[in-house]
């Protein structure tokens, strides 16, 4: 069984709970890797296009006579092998969706979040709403996280309001539980997590 260590607002230990068993995986590194993939992708937009021959801004007519020159023959000057000619088989601006079905998200966020929890790179903050300055924010991910060069903080949907005070602080990405996915659990260093995530959860 996974525990997870329980922190006041103010950074003082509480208690150890365990981790709801639905987020309890055995690592699959095939599915988080696959997991990491989709979501890596998707980050990444379609930016590059080129030109095909029929549209460079070329004239269509053939460069020169079919017989009597002793050259190869050629029709226009757009074609692929000629400089300033279109390009073959090039992006074009397309982009291409990569999907993972539901129970496999769900499947690779738990393996990512119990790989964050056995390696003591995560902890849970009860009653998160009682910060009310960036300062006790700061001081809070300062006595949890003191080490870490990158901390993800995990809301609730209730308790998302709380935001406000972390979004200054540097070193600090925010996160909704609902939107959470295994590619920003994995590479999102100390996970700090709302307790109030947990109470619905068995």
């Amino acid at each position: 069984m996974l525990k997870l260590t329980v922190y006041s607002p103010k950074g003082t230990k509480l208690k150890e709970r365990a981790l709801p068993k639905k987020f309890e995986e055995k690592l699959n590194t095939r599915l988080l890797g696959q997991a990491i993939h989709v979501y890596r992708d998707k980050k990444h937009g379609a930016f590059s296009k080129v030109k095909t021959r029929g549209e460079v801004s070329l004239t269509k007519a053939k460069w020169y006579r079919q017989k009597g020159t002793g050259r190869a023959r050629h029709g226009a000057r757009s074609a692929p092998l000629f400089v300033g000619g279109g390009k073959a088989h090039g992006p074009k601006g397309i982009k291409r969706e990569l999907v993972l079905p539901r129970k496999m998200r769900q499947k690779a966020l738990a393996i990512a979040l119990s790989l964050k929890v056995k390696d003591k790179k995560a902890a849970a903050v009860s009653d998160i709403v009682k910060i009310k300055k960036t300062q006790e924010a700061q001081a809070l991910v300062n006595k949890i996280a003191a080490k870490a060069n990158k901390v993800t903080l995990v809301l609730s949907k209730e308790n998302k309001g709380a935001a406000k005070f972390f979004k200054n602080i540097k070193r600090v990405s925010l996160a909704e539980f609902s939107k959470l996915n295994a590619y920003e659990v994995f590479f999102g260093g100390f996970l700090i997590l709302d307790n109030e995530i947990f109470k619905r959860e068995k």
